[in-house]
């Protein structure tokens, strides 16, 4: 775990891994880099709001990296932070999806592992990943974010949502509760889709848009999505009764859903999702409710190669 060169590193620590598991991975990643000599400023605020204007700082010294060390959230902030700069991105995972992690080849279960392919990706020259750019208007306000894993606009975004204004139980019991209490009331969702300029008309229970391959811990949703095409996956599966989608859904976590005759997988630059009181998700985080348009801005921010070799 050497590197030839000391470089100038900002670690963004997730705000809410002061207790759990997670809660001595960030001081470990800044403890490593230091002793291997590099200097490292360690960013740890209160909350996401805080972290976000720290991290722009951080950003616009122009830092060899920024690492984040937390999960998909922490993927986001990361990707809003140094998109459309040349400052490149770090991952150490410490979440409970960590699906980009995983679309990128690093350790997603194993952070001894992860930090080891930090370190070693400082020797290499990073990789240019696509990202998308989504539009969209939330309580009146125009509002600009990106993503850099899998947007989600339906069913699995409202779970989310009910999930997240849901103050018991704690911890993932809290998703499974949501998760059934939606699916009782499972109902068709009419959309209207402009993909490239061609309009589709349906009604479904899953959308996703897919820069990466899975979102919700390995859900693989678009599973030929690559990260560096210069396109966008688009999931839609049609409107389900109850018993077809409790029979499709587990076969979403190995891709093998997309052999159904009910799910279409599209590929399109620009995207608009249109939809009544339906909200977005990406990455794991709110962004606001539909209509929202999206564009795949190729090679938007760079990626430390932290594949393990």
């Amino acid at each position: 775990m050497t590197t030839t060169k000391p470089k100038r590193l900002a670690v963004a620590i997730n705000p809410t891994a002061s207790f759990g598991k997670g809660r001595d991975v960030g001081p470990a990643v800044v403890q490593t880099l230091r002793a291997l000599g590099h200097d490292v400023t360690s960013l740890q605020e209160p909350d996401f709001e805080q972290l976000m204007s720290a991290g722009r700082k951080a950003v616009a010294g122009k830092p060899d990296a920024l690492v984040v060390v937390g999960g998909d959230g922490m993927v986001n902030l990361g990707t809003n932070l140094v998109a459309g700069t040349k400052v490149p991105l770090g991952l150490v995972p410490s979440g409970t999806g960590n699906d980009m992690a995983r679309g990128l080849g690093i350790p997603h279960d194993n952070t001894e592992a992860a930090i080891e392919s930090l370190v070693a990706s400082l020797d290499r020259a990073p990789r240019w990943i696509d990202a998308g750019r989504v539009e969209y208007t939330d309580g009146g306000v125009a509002s600009e974010r990106w993503f850099a894993c899998v947007l989600s606009a339906g069913f699995d975004a409202i779970v989310n949502e009910r999930a997240n204004h849901m103050e018991h139980p704690k911890g993932p019991s809290r998703y499974i509760i949501a998760l059934g209490l939606e699916l009782a009331r499972l109902k068709p969702i009419p959309y209207r889709l402009v993909l490239d300029g061609r309009e589709i008309v349906t009604t479904g229970a899953l959308i996703s848009v897919g820069n990466n391959i899975s979102l919700g811990g390995g859900m693989k949703v678009t599973p030929d999505a690559v990260l560096d095409d210069g396109l966008l996956d688009v999931l839609v599966v049609q409107a389900l009764s109850r018993l077809a989608f409790l029979r499709i859904f587990p076969r979403v976590f190995k891709g093998e859903h997309v052999s159904d005759p009910r799910v279409a997988i599209h590929r399109a630059k620009k995207i608009r999702i249109e939809s009544e009181g339906v909200v977005a998700y990406a990455d794991g985080e709110r962004f606001g409710m539909l209509p929202l348009d999206i564009e795949v801005v190729p090679k938007a921010m760079r990626i430390l190669d932290q594949t393990v070799r």
